[in-house]
């Protein structure tokens, strides 16, 4: 592992995250990004929203956007959706898919566990989002990466 937060995951690794990102987004009009840097200050929801924002995907057409937001030196993680999901999901929604990327994280399976969350997330958004005939990938599926 290097030190830039794009080094965390190998290219193979990114590659199967980005995989698992395109194959859940198939059958679902929702947007699902993962995003990586080495560290923030505060606190993580609040950079977690920021990098939301900053991503443009608080502009999704159905508000139907969900960030999965790592901080690898922090060693902490969050998962957040636009307005559209918050009023068609559970409240322990968010809660259920952070706890088995932990149990992932916490045996060193970074990869397994955000591929867990990326699939978990896409089944969820296809009931409430299910993919249309004319839907348009609104946001890239590439891993984001932090400028440190």
């Amino acid at each position: 592992m290097g030190s830039a937060a794009k080094d965390f995951f190998s290219a193979q690794e990114q590659e199967d995250i980005t995989q698992a990102i395109m194959n859940a987004e198939l059958d679902t009009s929702g947007e699902i990004r993962v995003h990586i840097e080495n560290t923030f200050t505060g606190e993580v929801l609040d950079r977690a929203a920021f990098i939301f924002r900053q991503l443009g995907m608080n502009n999704t057409e159905l508000r139907n956007g969900v960030l999965i937001y790592l901080a690898v030196k922090n060693r902490r993680f969050a998962v957040i959706g636009d307005k559209g999901i918050h009023q068609v999901v559970p409240e322990t929604y968010w809660d259920d898919i952070k706890s088995n990327m932990l149990n992932h994280f916490r045996e060193n399976r970074f990869t397994d566990g955000l591929i867990e969350a990326i699939t978990s997330t896409g089944m969820h958004l296809k009931q409430h989002f299910p993919y249309e005939r004319n839907d348009v990938n609104e946001l890239p599926d590439e891993i984001s990466f932090g400028k440190d």
